[in-house]
Parts: C-alpha cells; structure tokens; sequence
C-alpha cells in the first residue's frame, strides 16, 4: 500500500496500444467500473496505459463519472474530475508524444520494408515450394525446397496443358505426396492450389500486398514466365463456365480458341440412335456462328482430327532427302555458335546501358529534376528489363550441348509427324499438337492455325519441293533458324530431348 492506496487488481498490458482491440485494457476499465468507489488506475508512465487518443474519450467520461483517476509514477501525475488545464495539458502532451513515436516507428518499418522490395527481398514468409534458411552465413535467404519445389513445377506444368480442373489438380498433388510445410503439413487444398497458380513469386516476381506492387525477386526461380502465363490464360478461360467434362480425356480440350468468340471451344459427347436401336457415341466441339454469336454449332472431332492430319502430312520428308539434310546437320555446329554469341553480346550491351539509365535516373531524382513518382516508375521499368536479360543471359549461359542432337530430332519428328501422330495415344496426340501448333482457332468447321518455328519453314519448303534451300538456310548460319531450333528444344522438354 502506497499513498493510502490499496492493490485491488494488477493487469498486466502486453498488447498493442495501436493495433487491434484491447481486450485487456477493456477487462481493466470493466473492472473500475463495477467498483462502488473511486478507483485509481496506476501506470508506470502515460505510454504504457495509452499511445493514442482513441481511448481518451473513454478514460474521459470515467473520470468525469467519478468512477476512476489516472496516476502516471515517472510523471508525477494524477487526473481526476477536478485536475488542473496545465495537468490535463500535459496528460495530453504524453499522449501526443507516445502518439508520434509510434507514428515514427511505423514510418522506419515501412521505410525498411520498401527498401528491401525494391532491393528483391521479401518481406514475409516464403510460398510453398521455398525454404528459409535458418543459421550460419545464409541466414534470411530463401531457397527452392529441395522436396517440394518439382512438385510445384509439376503442378505449373500439368495446369497449362489444360486437361486439369483445380479439383482434378488437387487431387493429383495428393497423390504425389506434396504437403504443406506450415501448420499441420497436410494436403493442399483447392485454396492453396489456385494460390499457387496465381503467384508470380515462381517465376522471378513477388507480389506486395499492401503496396499492391510488382517487385522483382533475388530468389531462384522455380518456373518460367512462359509457363506461368500459360496457366494464367487456361485459368481465365475456364473460369468462364463450368468444366462439365472434366473428367473425359478429350483431345482438343483447352487447345483450340472460337475465331469468332475467342472463347475456348469445349468438346462434348453426344449419343445417337442407330436404325438397329443401339446407341453410338460421338465427340463434338461447341464453336460460335460467323453471323450469329449468339448460336453455337458443333463441328464433328474426327472432323477436326483429319484436318489437323493434314497439317502433319504437309511436313513430310522424303526419307533420301531427310539423310542428306540430317548428314549435313551433323558436320557443322557452327550455328549454334554464332547465334549464341551474338545474342549474349546483345544482351550485354543493352544491360550495360540499363544500368547507365538507372544511375542518371537516380542523379536526376536526387537533384529533383524528377518527381518521385517519375522516378519509382521509369525504376521499376528498367528493373524489370533487367530481370528479364539476366534471366535469358542465364539460359544462354547454360544452354545444351546438344544443340546438334535436337535438331536432328525436330528434323525427324516433322518428317514422321503424321505416323507418330496417328500411332499415339490421345496424351501424346495432344503434346505433338501443342508442340507444332501454338495456336489454334476454330473459324466455322475450318480450324485455321499458326505453326511453331521451325515447323513453319518445313512446310514451306516441303510445299516447293525445295529441300536444298533449307540446307542452304543451315548453313548460311540463320540466327532467325537457329534461334527457332533452340527455342523449341526448351520449350516443352527442358532436358534436352524434342521426342514425343
């Protein structure tokens, strides 16, 4: 007991003064007020009852009721109904000065927090398929879960074929055994799949929440841009209707667009009575009417199929013509070569004179030629060109060896694309065709389409009959060809191999 005082009731305030409800200080004020007397609320300073004016109001009223009074130890003050202006004056002054230093603190956080995004640091807990690393040098750093991160590729990649719906994908991570590695590390749900879909974290860019940005990330990245994007326009163009067939592995499904709707046209399956009473199945695409888009028509799939079969005969090479071209292929290497040099010289170049832009863009800004708006915008410009250079830098830079083997196969599976095609199963049927044909479009019951580099240029000259001109063409070094063939040996198969 000090100053005629007695101890009724200790609450000990852990809780933020600032952030969320105080649950504690509620119980504390609940408390004073059911008592019949005056109650003296004893704080140690003003800031550790109140760093802000929202409760004033409160202690106010309770004071002027008679029902509480406030003794602040280290300011050597007590409010009660009948305290001075120069004592409620410096009660408020307190408030005040807790107040700012909250508002301060605040502002070096969120100072910090910016710095580091702008650096490529994130700021939170890292997404599934990622690791902190907890001790020694690297402390801080986040790096792909050796467990879960192909998993997570995995799921990229089984997305953008578009033969899954989330559902059927979150089956299939189960199946794989990937887990989350937070909480009680069980399966993923269907939540944790579509967030993994829409981050850019994977590919090199993380997303800020609360500053609604894009930064570019020092991490490394689990998937390509490339294959992110793919995922993002089949979950866009599913999301449009229900996925009623799902679970039929259809051939053409999320891989041909209605040149009239540029929605994605959907296959259904149709049962027919023949004369003898049995019933026979058939598969039709749902396409839009030139002049009605308001009516859909259906287009036979085997109808589609002999059309696609078409595409495929038009790349045949006769088998003497395929040796002499593949006999050339071997004895020169200097393609590669050529085109590689060229294009990371290239690549240089334009990173140097970024990193020039950004040090005058800094010099212009600090010298207030430039709003900050105008800085932080034409920043992240450059900082994203250059995230896209390094990242392709880092391709060339670990480009295959086996430049020369790859494009023996490209040689080969356009030669034997049609036999391939029609011995396939319906899986591999679909990645010969999203491999040759990136994009398809469904005009009526014509299926008009675009071929992959360099496929395009075997059709071509199987056309002219021309074989000698693309011998020339491979051995005139044409970075345009040659960039084709790389391209394609990583687009689908990043091991190397351009078999289906």
């Amino acid at each position: 007991m000090r100053k005629g005082l007695e101890v009724l009731q200790i609450f000990e305030l852990v809780e933020s003064s600032t952030i969320g409800p105080r649950q504690k200080f509620m119980e504390a004020m609940k408390f004073a007020k059911s008592q019949k007397e005056i109650i003296a609320v004893v704080a140690d300073k003003v800031d550790r009852l109140q760093r802000s004016f929202k409760e004033s109001s409160m202690l106010n009223e309770l004071i002027n009721d008679q029902k509480i009074e406030l003794h602040f130890h280290v300011e050597n003050c007590i409010i009660h109904k009948n305290s001075t202006s120069s004592e409620k004056l410096m009660w408020n002054m307190n408030v005040v000065m807790a107040q700012s230093y909250v508002d301060s603190l605040r502002d070096n956080v969120n100072r910090s927090i910016a710095q580091k995004l702008r650096e490529g640091e994130w700021v939170s807990t890292a997404p599934i398929g990622y690791l902190h690393i907890k001790g020694g040098k690297r402390q801080g750093k986040i790096v792909p879960d050796p467990e879960r991160a192909p998993l997570i590729r995995k799921v990229f990649e089984e997305y953008a074929t578009g033969t899954y719906t989330i559902p059927q994908l979150r089956k299939k991570t189960k199946e794989w055994g990937l887990t989350n590695y937070r909480g009680n590390e069980g399966y993923l749900g269907r939540g944790h799949i579509h967030a993994i879909l829409c981050n850019p974290f994977y590919y090199g860019v993380m997303y800020y929440k609360k500053g609604k940005k894009h930064y570019p990330h020092i991490y490394e990245p689990i998937i390509s841009k490339d294959i992110y994007d793919k995922c993002t326009d089949v979950r866009k163009s599913w999301g449009r209707k229900p996925f009623k067939w799902g679970g039929i592995d259809y051939m053409f499904r999320g891989l041909i667009k209605c040149a009239v709707t540029g929605r994605v046209v959907t296959t259904e399956t149709k049962r027919r009575k023949r004369a003898d009473g049995s019933e026979h199945e058939f598969n039709y695409l749902a396409a839009w009417n030139l002049d009605n888009p308001k009516k859909q028509i259906y287009v036979r799939e085997d109808e589609i199929i002999r059309q696609v079969e078409n595409i495929f005969k038009s790349m045949y090479i006769e088998p003497e013509t395929l040796a002499k071209v593949i006999e050339y292929v071997k004895s020169s290497s200097d393609n590669e070569r050529v085109y590689y040099k060229t294009r990371i010289t290239e690549l240089n170049k334009e990173l140097n004179t970024i990193k020039t832009k950004l040090d005058k863009l800094m010099d212009f800004f600090l010298e207030d030629k430039i709003s900050e708006e105008e800085h932080n915008k034409k920043r992240d410009q450059l900082s994203d060109r250059r995230k896209l250079i390094v990242m392709e830098l880092e391709e060339h830079n670990n480009a295959d060896d086996n430049f020369t083997e790859n494009m023996i196969n490209v040689l080969q599976l356009a030669a034997n694309a049609h036999k391939t095609f029609n011995l396939s199963e319906t899986e591999k049927k679909r990645k010969l065709i999203k491999l040759v044909l990136p994009t398809l479009k469904l005009n009526g019951r014509k299926l008009e389409f675009t071929l992959r580099p360099p496929f395009d240029t075997f059709v071509k000259t199987s056309e002219n009959g021309e074989w000698w001109a693309l011998v020339y063409t491979l051995g005139t070094s044409n970075p345009g060809l040659t960039q084709a063939f790389v391209s394609l040996s990583r687009h689908c198969y990043p091991g190397g191999s351009c078999r289906i």
